[in-house]
């Protein structure tokens, strides 16, 4: 039963995903927390936030995660061939299509029509994981963190995998806590 989850969650993902893996993500945490239950929002983002430090696709690396996580290396094999063969396949019949089509009209802003889909779907994903951390972090140490990446990666033209590995190591090196944390310890040494 759980290769067919499996199957069938990352085939939808992986059919519906038009536009690259980063249109993917909210169709996989649709799939993994919200439908299967194969995991919580928290773990998700952790997984999420582990992908993108991590080279390659990650629609793939997503389902590699996740059916080794909930079937091993069967698992694995099952959620990866869901998420790229259909792709791979619609992709070459779309391919061969729209290129014998290429200077229609139509074909062009059906292209440009995926840029504001996709930007939706990622800055509701972004608004939900802000969210989630000022929960953790508090407004300050969220926008904080915001406004430094874009700095980093807009204005100083740094590559987004160097502030994602630095801010990996500095998360590990020195963990943030959250306020409430603190609080809560405070009160135990009070005891």
């Amino acid at each position: 039963m759980i290769f067919l989850q499996l199957f069938v969650g990352f085939l939808r993902a992986g059919l519906l995903g038009y536009g690259g893996g980063p249109s993917a993500i909210p169709l996989v945490q649709k799939e993994a927390v919200e439908k299967y239950k194969w995991m919580t929002d928290d773990e998700f983002g952790d997984m999420l936030a582990i992908a993108n430090a991590l080279p390659g696709p990650i629609a793939t690396k997503m389902a590699g995660y996740i059916g080794y996580r909930k079937a091993g290396w069967l698992g694995v094999l099952v959620a990866e061939i869901a998420t790229v063969i259909p792709t791979v396949l619609l992709m070459m019949i779309l391919l061969l299509t729209l290129s014998s089509f290429e200077n229609k009209p139509w074909v062009r802003g059906m292209t440009h029509a995926v840029v504001p889909v996709v930007g939706v779907m990622l800055a509701t994903m972004t608004w939900q994981f802000f969210s989630k951390s000022q929960k953790e972090l508090g407004w300050v140490k969220s926008m904080a963190f915001v406004a430094g990446s874009f700095l980093l990666i807009q204005v100083l033209n740094i590559h987004p995998a160097i502030v994602i590995t630095v801010t990996l190591v500095f998360v590990l090196v020195w963990p943030v806590r959250s306020e409430k944390s603190e609080i809560v310890e405070q009160g135990r040494k009070a005891q």
